[in-house]
């Protein structure tokens, strides 16, 4: 009975031990990996809307409301994560950049952040995470491929197979559809938000 007291103790102490040693390490990585996941976020920012020196979280942006507007539109399987407003030395506002999270990627999610400035041009994406088969879907991820929807004003972006030419026309990723309409529908989910909250509809 003494020895089995005597483990159940032992085991108790080693739980607690281990217990405030996890707390300990919790508290010291948890700045440091909010403070890099922050400059992941502002890295990718500056990359899609150069033209910003500085960004500020939208006042009042209701995610509940924008994946419903979402929903409406017919992009059911993405999410608007964040929307941030890109500014100027000045403080006057050159565009906005809308993260997206896309559930149709052929790995499961991947998310990305898109630059759209004041007059409606996409002026470049980036992604946030990806995990999608190498050689293939991680393909979106290369300059090649962003490149496609970088200063382009269009109502809507299409993939093709075809090569078929025009401003929103995007070519798919060789072997890697799903990625690329994955892609695509994302940034199209940046451009229904932007012209029903933000901004407006694409000139004639």
């Amino acid at each position: 009975m003494n020895k089995i007291i005597k483990n159940t103790l032992i085991l108790t102490a080693i739980t607690v031990v281990s217990g405030l040693l996890l707390g300990v390490v919790y508290d010291v990585t948890k700045e440091p990996i909010a403070r890099a996941q922050e400059n992941t976020r502002q890295e990718a920012y500056r990359a899609v809307l150069s033209d910003a020196s500085s960004f500020e979280d939208i006042a009042g942006f209701d995610s509940d409301s924008a994946n419903a507007l979402l929903e409406e539109n017919g992009y059911d399987s993405d999410e608007i994560t964040a929307v941030v407003e890109g500014l100027d030395d000045s403080g006057e506002t050159v565009g906005y950049v809308i993260n997206v999270t896309s559930y149709e990627a052929y790995d499961g999610t991947l998310s990305l952040s898109v630059g759209i400035s004041s007059d409606g041009t996409v002026k470049g994406i980036e992604m946030v995470s990806i995990s999608e088969t190498a050689g293939l879907g991680m393909k979106a991820d290369e300059a090649d491929f962003k490149d496609q929807f970088k200063d382009k004003k269009v109502e809507r972006f299409t993939s093709t197979k075809t090569g078929e030419s025009g401003d929103g026309m995007i070519d798919a990723i060789s072997g890697a559809t799903i990625t690329t309409d994955s892609v695509t529908n994302a940034v199209n989910s940046a451009l229904v938000y932007y012209q029903n909250e933000l901004g407006g509809g694409v000139d004639e």
